[in-house]
């Protein structure tokens, strides 16, 4: 096969954790059939000429398919159409503020990637939707290929005691992770809360204002976060906005209950294996929280189906769907060599 790359963001020291299971796994799963590449941005997605490095540098490595696996869609922009391929995670750039900012993000991380490339993946039926809404694109340009789970995260069996306190684990810290909604419903709830990433000052405010029992940690390696899983006994994930919602299906493979989002792609992606309330209400939020803290069976019955849930993602299949699509472009590659 013609060689293949995968060409992945610069990760943020202290953000961005799911992206890089992602694809790892793929490459992992694809190393008999046929070896990826991977190359990484040399500049974090931050400020316009760092940007316009990152557009140059993807142009200048491709040698062969190139997969932009997403995030810095507007690195496809330089690509060539027919041997490139787009992953867009989600238009979340759809719910900053700022009428000018949004103009802007629409334009480079969808508009102009959309328009040049031939092939689109998107991770759920939620996100392909929200890209045909905001660009016209056709619809059968566009792929939905599922997140996989990486089989780092396998069951580790864990009870609540009644004589400790409930470890609560939030998974990521930008705006639509709703940590300060999730510090007012957890106001009097007595438990312990550790955030994976870094909270803004706001955040932090308003931790500090409800009186909420926490820590967080940046900057951890793939097996400090699966442990993060293992000693948690609930996942809160209310989060306003997701194009998938990678945590839910991790905390579910490591056999944990899950609270997580009515909204986006999350009742999609979890089934019916967790507990759904409404991101925006605090009091739906602290519900559900107390539903899964005081209500063993009901806990017991959300893992046994998460497990059920997990077997729909399974990286071996998902991999697949990608070698079939890198195989498609391929074949299109190779017969339009061959007419010329």
């Amino acid at each position: 096969m013609t060689c293949l790359q995968h060409y992945q963001r610069k990760r943020r020291p202290h953000a961005n954790y799911s992206l890089e299971f992602i694809f790892q796994d793929v490459r992992e799963r694809l190393r008999s059939k046929q070896p990826i590449d991977l190359i990484v941005a040399p500049y974090l997605s931050k400020g316009v000429f760092r940007r316009i490095g990152i557009v140059l540098h993807a142009w200048w490595c491709q040698r062969g398919i190139m997969h932009v696996t997403g995030d810095i869609n507007f690195a496809a922009i330089l690509l060539r159409p027919r041997s490139s391929v787009l992953t867009i995670l989600d238009c979340g750039f759809a719910t900053r503020r700022g009428a000018i900012t949004r103009t802007l993000l629409k334009f480079f991380w969808l508009d102009l990637p959309v328009s040049r490339m031939r092939y689109i993946t998107t991770i759920s039926e939620f996100s392909k939707q929200e890209i045909i809404r905001l660009t016209g694109c056709a619809e059968e340009r566009i792929t939905v290929i599922p997140v996989a789970i990486s089989d780092q995260f396998v069951p580790a069996p864990r009870r609540l005691r009644e004589d400790e306190l409930p470890r609560v684990l939030v998974v990521g810290t930008a705006r639509n992770k709703n940590i300060q909604r999730i510090a007012e419903a957890l106001k009097g709830i007595r438990c312990r809360l550790r955030i994976i990433g870094e909270p803004s000052t706001d955040d932090l405010a308003a931790l500090k204002v409800n009186g909420i029992d926490f820590e967080n940690a940046v900057d951890l390696s793939s097996a400090q976060i699966v442990d993060a899983y293992r000693q948690c006994d609930l996942l809160l994930f209310p989060s306003t906005y997701e194009g998938f919602g990678m945590p839910i299906l991790e905390a579910q493979a490591t056999g944990r209950p899950v609270v997580t989002s009515n909204v986006a792609s999350m009742p999609d992606v979890a089934g019916d294996a967790a507990c759904l309330v409404d991101p925006f209400s605090t009091d739906a939020i602290r519900d559900g929280v107390l539903r899964v803290i005081d209500d063993a069976d009901y806990r017991e019955e959300l893992v046994r189906r998460g497990f059920e849930n997990v077997k729909r993602f399974h990286p071996d299949v998902i991999a697949d769907v990608y070698y079939s699509l890198y195989r498609k472009i391929e074949d299109s590659l190779v017969g339009r060599s061959g007419r010329g």
